[in-house]
């Protein structure tokens, strides 16, 4: 580890040196500089502590939702503090009741109406460079994952080596209700969860607690919310970069918990047999048969979800996560983009936006859910059976010669892949 550190703070000051790094404040970043620098400042807050510092998503009124901006800071700021030899560890959380509800679809939505797809690719840009960069963070990271953590707000935490949920936590991964795609490195982690646990969040959008989050994976520590405030003080008052120091700290604070009966890790069985299938079709058609045979509730309420979504999203999703179970976190988030680029572009499907002449005007699912609210999204093609595999084909393929490709560090992070 300490090899690799010292690769990277030397390109780092290479890069410095030839003018591809600007210095602001306490950390540098890429070219362009980010403008409004004041609020991007308060929308993600920093807290010193002797040897550790902290993150906090400040957006509470939009449930912390991540912007370019934020994004853009949080790079910086963890760039600079895994170069700085007097910070042994970083911590993230969120400001209010909430960690993070993922992207700012509806600030997407209002681009696409403007026609400003190029802000849309910087933020995804922008976003699966962060992620990429906790994923290979060379410094033991602490993700308090109090209220809702969905979408990309999974994306910017998950990766990172302790993910400490609460009584208050709830994941999700809605995406495909949305007429989009899992996307911030979800197909790398969903589809290493126990099963096919991971096909089943990613297409039915269902939610865990932060107890389910514990016996799946996802999680690595538990605490209740009323605990938090000491398992702050107690990370606060560390002067330590060794992770087990850190997990001994966690511990200290954290509960043994099962998930109770009601829980849908009891159903694994039946998800596995029915979300192993290999088409969306045929998980469809597994999950009726099970509840004309088991007249279970639970498999009904899974139609419903599957049913409600975006058919086009459904069928990119699946593949997405089966894709991911054999990829690496970079290769995962370069698909990703891809598939991002895609939507956002309108080669073939409207459901993320709809186009009136040459613009994107209407964002069916952002619209239908978080704008309008009528939870009427008219989405094209309407049924799974229009969705062609050449459809789906088109979204994992190369983004084409006038369009690059998502570019990460690999060489530079990850030496020995």
């Amino acid at each position: 580890m300490m090899q690799r550190l010292k690769v990277l703070l030397a390109a780092n000051r290479s890069l410095q040196r030839l003018g591809f790094l600007s210095y602001h404040g306490h950390g540098f970043s890429a070219q362009p500089n980010y403008a409004h620098y004041d609020d991007i400042q308060d929308q993600v807050l920093v807290e010193g502590r002797p040897n550790s510092r902290a993150a906090i998503l400040n957006r509470p009124s939009a449930l912390n939702a991540l912007t370019t901006s934020m994004a853009g800071r949080l790079k910086r700021l963890y760039e600079s503090w895994e170069e700085n030899p007097d910070i042994g560890f970083v911590i993230m959380k969120g400001k209010g009741r909430t960690f993070c509800s993922g992207a700012d679809v509806v600030n997407l939505y209002q681009l696409i109406n403007e026609g400003k797809v190029e802000e849309c690719k910087i933020f995804f840009q922008t976003l699966y460079k962060f992620v990429y960069l906790l994923g290979t963070y060379l410094k033991p990271h602490v993700a308090i994952l109090d209220g809702i953590t969905m979408g990309s707000g999974a994306g910017i935490s998950l990766p990172g080596m302790f993910r400490v949920v609460t009584d208050k936590t709830v994941f999700a991964a809605p995406e495909a209700q949305l007429g989009f795609h899992p996307d911030a490195g979800s197909s790398y982690y969903l589809s290493r969860l126990p099963g096919y646990l991971g096909e089943y969040l990613a297409l039915t959008g269902e939610k865990l607690n932060g107890v389910e989050m514990i016996a799946c994976g996802l999680a690595t520590h538990y605490a209740l919310n009323a605990r938090l405030p000491s398992v702050e003080e107690r990370l606060g008052k560390l002067i330590t970069d060794d992770p087990t120091v850190i997990e001994d700290s966690l511990a200290q604070y954290g509960d043994l918990v099962y998930p109770d009966k009601r829980s849908v890790l009891h159903k694994i069985e039946i998800i596995d047999e029915c979300f192993s299938q290999d088409t969306v079709e045929e998980i469809i058609d597994a999950l009726e048969h099970k509840a004309a045979e088991s007249y279970d509730e639970w498999c009904t309420t899974v139609l419903k979800k599957l049913k409600e979504a975006s058919p086009l999203s459904l069928k990119v999703t699946l593949q997405s996560i089966r894709e991911g179970r054999f990829q690496s976190l970079d290769r995962c988030l370069v698909r990703e983009y891809r598939l991002s680029l895609t939507w956002i572009a309108k080669h073939i499907s409207n459901d993320f936006c709809e186009v009136h002449v040459f613009l994107c005007q209407l964002a069916q699912g952002v619209r239908a859910r978080l704008v309008d609210k009528d939870f009427a999204p008219k989405w094209e093609p309407s049924s799974l059976q229009e969705v062609t595999k050449d459809m789906v084909d088109c979204y994992f393929a190369p983004v084409g010669e006038f369009e690059p490709e998502l570019e990460l560090p690999t060489a530079l992070r990850e030496p020995s892949v």
